[in-house]
Protein backbone atom coordinates (compact mmCIF):
# COMPACT_ATOMS: atom_id res chain seq x y z
CA UNK A 1 0.00 0.00 0.00
CA UNK A 2 1.28 3.43 -0.96
CA UNK A 3 2.18 5.89 1.54
CA UNK A 4 0.53 9.52 1.26
CA UNK A 5 3.29 11.92 0.58
CA UNK A 6 3.53 15.34 2.38
CA UNK A 7 2.51 17.13 -0.53
CA UNK A 8 -0.92 14.70 -0.73
CA UNK A 9 -1.39 15.04 2.85
CA UNK A 10 -1.29 19.36 2.53
CA UNK A 11 -3.48 18.98 -0.13
CA UNK A 12 -6.16 17.01 2.25
CA UNK A 13 -5.27 19.67 4.76
CA UNK A 14 -5.59 22.75 3.64
CA UNK A 15 -8.69 21.93 1.39
CA UNK A 16 -11.23 24.14 1.79
CA UNK A 17 -12.61 24.31 5.50
CA UNK A 18 -15.85 22.94 4.33
CA UNK A 19 -15.08 20.50 1.89
CA UNK A 20 -12.46 19.05 4.36
CA UNK A 21 -14.88 18.63 7.25
CA UNK A 22 -17.86 17.20 5.00
CA UNK A 23 -15.11 14.52 3.34
CA UNK A 24 -13.63 13.89 7.10
CA UNK A 25 -17.16 13.46 7.99
CA UNK A 26 -18.02 11.37 5.35
CA UNK A 27 -15.34 9.26 5.74
CA UNK A 28 -16.09 8.83 9.81
CA UNK A 29 -19.44 7.64 9.21
CA UNK A 30 -18.10 5.05 6.92
CA UNK A 31 -16.11 3.48 10.15
CA UNK A 32 -17.39 4.41 13.13
CA UNK A 33 -20.80 5.25 15.01
CA UNK A 34 -21.40 8.85 14.32
CA UNK A 35 -22.83 9.30 17.31
CA UNK A 36 -21.31 7.21 19.75
CA UNK A 37 -17.70 8.47 21.60
CA UNK A 38 -15.45 6.70 23.90
CA UNK A 39 -15.08 7.89 27.43
CA UNK A 40 -11.15 7.62 28.04
CA UNK A 41 -9.84 8.60 31.84
CA UNK A 42 -6.27 9.35 32.16
CA UNK A 43 -4.87 8.99 35.71
CA UNK A 44 -1.08 10.21 37.05
CA UNK A 45 0.13 6.85 38.57
CA UNK A 46 3.63 8.65 39.45
CA UNK A 47 3.71 12.65 39.39
CA UNK A 48 6.86 14.90 39.01
CA UNK A 49 10.42 14.51 38.75
CA UNK A 50 10.74 13.57 35.38
CA UNK A 51 14.49 14.45 34.33
CA UNK A 52 13.28 15.81 30.68
CA UNK A 53 13.21 18.82 29.53
CA UNK A 54 9.70 19.04 27.62
CA UNK A 55 8.99 22.96 27.44
CA UNK A 56 5.40 22.39 28.10
CA UNK A 57 5.38 20.25 30.79
CA UNK A 58 4.66 20.90 34.39
CA UNK A 59 5.99 17.47 35.32
CA UNK A 60 10.05 18.36 34.79
CA UNK A 61 12.22 19.05 37.14
CA UNK A 62 13.71 21.56 35.52
CA UNK A 63 10.78 23.93 35.62
CA UNK A 64 9.20 25.51 39.02
CA UNK A 65 6.06 24.98 38.23
CA UNK A 66 4.79 24.27 42.09
CA UNK A 67 3.91 21.07 41.04
CA UNK A 68 3.94 18.27 44.26
CA UNK A 69 5.82 15.32 43.50
CA UNK A 70 4.52 11.99 44.23
CA UNK A 71 5.96 8.33 44.22
CA UNK A 72 4.26 5.58 42.40
CA UNK A 73 0.73 5.03 43.80
CA UNK A 74 -0.06 1.78 45.29
CA UNK A 75 -2.31 -0.79 43.39
CA UNK A 76 -5.45 -0.14 45.52
CA UNK A 77 -5.38 3.46 44.71
CA UNK A 78 -5.16 2.59 41.23
CA UNK A 79 -8.08 0.46 41.14
CA UNK A 80 -10.19 2.76 43.31
CA UNK A 81 -9.54 5.44 40.62
CA UNK A 82 -10.41 2.57 37.91
CA UNK A 83 -13.90 2.19 39.85
CA UNK A 84 -14.66 5.89 39.77
CA UNK A 85 -13.49 5.96 36.03
CA UNK A 86 -15.92 3.04 35.44
CA UNK A 87 -18.95 4.23 37.49
CA UNK A 88 -18.78 7.79 35.45
CA UNK A 89 -19.07 6.33 32.11
CA UNK A 90 -15.13 5.70 31.01
CA UNK A 91 -14.44 2.55 29.28
CA UNK A 92 -10.97 3.16 28.89
CA UNK A 93 -8.13 3.92 31.48
CA UNK A 94 -5.02 5.11 30.98
CA UNK A 95 -2.22 5.01 33.98
CA UNK A 96 0.92 7.86 33.44
CA UNK A 97 4.06 7.80 34.93
CA UNK A 98 6.91 10.89 34.73
CA UNK A 99 9.60 8.38 33.76
CA UNK A 100 12.03 9.04 31.08
CA UNK A 101 12.28 4.90 31.06
CA UNK A 102 10.15 2.54 32.88
CA UNK A 103 12.13 1.09 35.93
CA UNK A 104 12.48 -2.43 35.81
CA UNK A 105 11.81 -2.44 39.41
CA UNK A 106 8.52 -0.52 38.86
CA UNK A 107 7.19 -4.11 36.55
CA UNK A 108 5.69 -6.22 39.07
CA UNK A 109 3.56 -3.41 40.39
CA UNK A 110 2.51 -2.11 36.66
CA UNK A 111 1.95 -5.67 35.91
CA UNK A 112 -0.80 -5.90 38.93
CA UNK A 113 -2.27 -2.66 37.55
CA UNK A 114 -3.10 -3.49 34.34
CA UNK A 115 -4.55 -7.10 35.30
CA UNK A 116 -7.01 -5.29 38.21
CA UNK A 117 -8.01 -2.71 35.61
CA UNK A 118 -9.13 -4.79 32.70
CA UNK A 119 -10.68 -7.57 35.39
CA UNK A 120 -12.93 -4.54 35.27
CA UNK A 121 -13.97 -5.10 31.93
CA UNK A 122 -12.45 -1.94 30.85
CA UNK A 123 -9.20 -0.83 28.29
CA UNK A 124 -5.69 -0.41 29.35
CA UNK A 125 -3.57 2.10 28.33
CA UNK A 126 -0.18 2.93 29.88
CA UNK A 127 2.32 5.78 29.32
CA UNK A 128 5.39 5.61 31.08
CA UNK A 129 8.42 7.09 28.72
CA UNK A 130 11.11 4.76 27.20
CA UNK A 131 10.15 1.31 26.88
CA UNK A 132 12.63 -1.28 25.31
CA UNK A 133 11.60 -4.45 23.91
CA UNK A 134 11.72 -6.58 26.97
CA UNK A 135 9.56 -4.23 29.01
CA UNK A 136 7.00 -4.33 25.96
CA UNK A 137 6.89 -8.01 25.58
CA UNK A 138 6.25 -7.90 29.60
CA UNK A 139 3.28 -5.34 29.39
CA UNK A 140 2.05 -7.69 26.65
CA UNK A 141 2.14 -10.71 28.07
CA UNK A 142 0.25 -8.92 31.62
CA UNK A 143 -2.49 -7.75 29.00
CA UNK A 144 -1.63 -4.07 28.22
CA UNK A 145 -4.42 -2.98 24.92
CA UNK A 146 -2.52 0.55 24.03
CA UNK A 147 0.90 1.81 24.68
CA UNK A 148 0.79 5.68 24.90
CA UNK A 149 4.03 7.39 23.31
CA UNK A 150 2.95 11.02 21.31
CA UNK A 151 5.56 11.79 18.50
CA UNK A 152 4.60 15.86 19.56
CA UNK A 153 5.38 17.59 16.85
CA UNK A 154 6.98 17.03 13.37
CA UNK A 155 10.96 15.36 13.69
CA UNK A 156 11.80 19.53 11.76
CA UNK A 157 10.58 21.51 15.25
CA UNK A 158 11.17 18.26 17.44
CA UNK A 159 14.38 20.21 18.57
CA UNK A 160 12.69 23.62 19.66
CA UNK A 161 10.61 21.14 22.12
CA UNK A 162 12.41 18.73 23.58
CA UNK A 163 16.68 18.09 23.85
CA UNK A 164 16.93 15.14 26.09
CA UNK A 165 15.34 12.65 24.01
CA UNK A 166 15.50 12.00 20.37
CA UNK A 167 12.62 11.62 17.74
CA UNK A 168 14.27 8.35 17.04
CA UNK A 169 14.27 7.12 20.46
CA UNK A 170 10.36 7.79 20.76
CA UNK A 171 9.86 6.21 17.57
CA UNK A 172 11.90 3.02 19.00
CA UNK A 173 9.83 2.76 21.83
CA UNK A 174 6.28 2.61 19.20
CA UNK A 175 8.47 0.04 17.60
CA UNK A 176 8.99 -2.19 20.72
CA UNK A 177 5.36 -1.91 21.61
CA UNK A 178 3.95 -2.53 17.81
CA UNK A 179 6.64 -5.82 18.14
CA UNK A 180 5.43 -7.14 21.26
CA UNK A 181 1.64 -6.54 19.82
CA UNK A 182 0.41 -3.86 22.21
CA UNK A 183 -1.78 -1.50 20.06
CA UNK A 184 0.06 1.59 19.32
CA UNK A 185 -1.31 5.09 20.92
CA UNK A 186 0.30 8.25 19.41
CA UNK A 187 -0.33 11.77 18.91
CA UNK A 188 0.64 15.45 18.99
CA UNK A 189 0.53 18.50 20.90
CA UNK A 190 -0.68 21.71 19.10
CA UNK A 191 -0.09 24.74 19.83
CA UNK A 192 3.76 24.54 20.26
CA UNK A 193 5.22 26.95 17.84
CA UNK A 194 4.51 24.82 15.33
CA UNK A 195 4.36 26.03 11.69
CA UNK A 196 1.14 24.05 9.40
CA UNK A 197 3.94 22.12 7.10
CA UNK A 198 5.23 20.65 10.93
CA UNK A 199 1.21 19.38 11.69
CA UNK A 200 1.64 17.86 7.95
CA UNK A 201 4.90 16.88 9.09
CA UNK A 202 3.23 14.65 12.27
CA UNK A 203 0.80 13.18 10.13
CA UNK A 204 2.78 12.38 7.53
CA UNK A 205 5.13 10.42 10.35
CA UNK A 206 1.86 8.82 11.99
CA UNK A 207 1.14 7.68 8.47
CA UNK A 208 4.91 5.99 7.79
CA UNK A 209 4.81 4.03 11.63
CA UNK A 210 4.84 -0.36 10.28
CA UNK A 211 1.40 0.29 10.50
CA UNK A 212 -1.10 4.06 11.68
CA UNK A 213 -1.49 4.29 14.89
CA UNK A 214 -4.87 2.77 16.49
CA UNK A 215 -5.56 5.84 18.81
CA UNK A 216 -4.59 9.03 18.19
CA UNK A 217 -4.40 11.63 20.88
CA UNK A 218 -4.98 15.29 19.77
CA UNK A 219 -4.00 17.60 22.83
CA UNK A 220 -3.98 21.83 22.34
CA UNK A 221 -1.21 23.17 24.18
CA UNK A 222 -2.53 23.78 28.28
CA UNK A 223 0.54 26.48 28.60
CA UNK A 224 1.10 26.30 32.39
CA UNK A 225 3.00 28.76 33.97
CA UNK A 226 6.31 28.16 34.90
CA UNK A 227 6.91 26.09 31.69
CA UNK A 228 9.24 27.90 28.97
CA UNK A 229 6.23 27.88 26.65
CA UNK A 230 4.19 29.76 29.22
CA UNK A 231 6.84 31.94 29.48
CA UNK A 232 7.27 32.66 25.75
CA UNK A 233 3.81 33.46 25.43
CA UNK A 234 2.83 31.31 22.35
CA UNK A 235 -0.34 31.79 20.65
CA UNK A 236 -2.92 29.02 21.40
CA UNK A 237 -4.76 27.19 18.72
CA UNK A 238 -6.74 28.30 16.71
CA UNK A 239 -9.73 26.38 16.92
CA UNK A 240 -10.35 25.66 12.96
CA UNK A 241 -6.89 24.47 12.90
CA UNK A 242 -7.28 22.24 15.33
CA UNK A 243 -11.05 20.76 13.46
CA UNK A 244 -8.14 20.79 10.02
CA UNK A 245 -5.51 18.88 12.01
CA UNK A 246 -8.70 16.08 13.43
CA UNK A 247 -10.27 16.07 9.84
CA UNK A 248 -7.00 15.14 7.83
CA UNK A 249 -6.32 12.60 10.72
CA UNK A 250 -9.77 10.99 10.10
CA UNK A 251 -9.40 11.03 6.44
CA UNK A 252 -5.54 8.87 6.48
CA UNK A 253 -6.45 6.92 9.19
CA UNK A 254 -10.61 6.17 9.40
CA UNK A 255 -9.96 3.08 11.48
CA UNK A 256 -8.46 4.56 14.59
CA UNK A 257 -9.76 6.58 17.69
CA UNK A 258 -9.16 9.68 17.78
CA UNK A 259 -9.31 11.61 20.74
CA UNK A 260 -10.32 14.76 22.26
CA UNK A 261 -7.40 15.28 24.93
CA UNK A 262 -5.75 18.20 26.99
CA UNK A 263 -6.42 21.20 26.14
CA UNK A 264 -10.86 20.84 25.98
CA UNK A 265 -10.98 23.13 29.07
CA UNK A 266 -10.46 25.78 26.88
CA UNK A 267 -13.10 24.61 24.36
CA UNK A 268 -16.27 26.26 23.74
CA UNK A 269 -19.16 23.60 23.39
CA UNK A 270 -18.96 24.29 19.48
CA UNK A 271 -16.03 24.06 18.74
CA UNK A 272 -16.26 20.19 20.55
CA UNK A 273 -18.97 19.79 18.53
CA UNK A 274 -16.95 20.46 15.53
CA UNK A 275 -14.71 18.25 16.67
CA UNK A 276 -16.84 15.37 16.92
CA UNK A 277 -18.33 15.77 13.54
CA UNK A 278 -15.12 15.56 11.62
CA UNK A 279 -14.21 12.68 12.82
CA UNK A 280 -12.98 12.49 17.05
CA UNK A 281 -14.64 9.88 18.78
CA UNK A 282 -12.94 9.91 22.07
CA UNK A 283 -12.57 12.03 24.73
CA UNK A 284 -10.57 12.35 27.73
CA UNK A 285 -13.24 12.98 30.82
CA UNK A 286 -13.01 13.53 34.50
CA UNK A 287 -11.44 16.44 36.72
CA UNK A 288 -8.25 16.21 35.85
CA UNK A 289 -5.57 15.14 32.88
CA UNK A 290 -2.51 14.32 34.43
CA UNK A 291 -1.61 17.74 36.06
CA UNK A 292 -4.43 20.31 34.07
CA UNK A 293 -7.98 20.66 34.28
CA UNK A 294 -10.73 18.58 32.57
CA UNK A 295 -14.17 18.98 31.83
CA UNK A 296 -15.41 16.92 33.93
CA UNK A 297 -18.14 14.12 33.44
CA UNK A 298 -21.26 16.08 34.32
CA UNK A 299 -20.21 18.70 31.80
CA UNK A 300 -19.50 16.29 29.19
CA UNK A 301 -22.83 14.10 29.55
CA UNK A 302 -24.77 17.45 29.18
CA UNK A 303 -23.20 18.91 26.01
CA UNK A 304 -23.66 15.24 24.72
CA UNK A 305 -27.58 14.98 25.47
CA UNK A 306 -27.53 18.63 23.38
CA UNK A 307 -26.10 16.71 20.87
CA UNK A 308 -28.19 13.66 20.39
CA UNK A 309 -24.45 11.33 21.26
CA UNK A 310 -24.05 8.49 23.74
CA UNK A 311 -20.89 7.24 25.16
CA UNK A 312 -19.53 4.05 24.78
CA UNK A 313 -20.76 1.51 26.32
CA UNK A 314 -18.20 -1.54 26.07
CA UNK A 315 -14.69 -1.59 25.85
CA UNK A 316 -14.06 -2.06 22.29
CA UNK A 317 -12.15 -4.64 20.44
CA UNK A 318 -9.30 -4.52 18.20
CA UNK A 319 -9.38 -1.79 15.24
CA UNK A 320 -8.06 -1.73 11.84
CA UNK A 321 -6.44 1.23 10.56
CA UNK A 322 -5.08 3.21 7.31
CA UNK A 323 -7.07 2.28 4.29
CA UNK A 324 -5.27 3.47 0.93
CA UNK A 325 -5.95 7.40 -0.32
CA UNK A 326 -7.94 6.01 -3.25
CA UNK A 327 -10.50 4.21 -0.86
CA UNK A 328 -11.79 7.79 0.81
CA UNK A 329 -15.27 8.63 -0.07
CA UNK A 330 -15.01 11.80 -2.16
CA UNK A 331 -16.12 15.00 -0.41
CA UNK A 332 -16.54 16.33 -3.98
Amino acid sequence: MARPTREEIAAIHDQPFMDLVFEAATVHRANHDPNQVQWSTLLSIKTGACPEDCTYCSQSARWNTGLEVEQLLNVDAVIASAEAAREGGSTRFCMGAAWRRVPNKAMPQLKRMIHEVRAMGMETCMTLGTVDPAQARELADAGLDYYNHNLDTSEEHYGNVITTRSYQERLDTLQSVRSAGINVCSGGILGLGEESSDRIGLLWQLMNLEQPPESIPVNSLVAIEGTPLADKGVEPVDGLDMVRFIATARILMPGSYIRLSAGREEMTDELQALCLMAGANSMFTGEQLLTTKNPAFERDKALLKRLGMHIEKVAPGPVSCGVPAESRPSAK
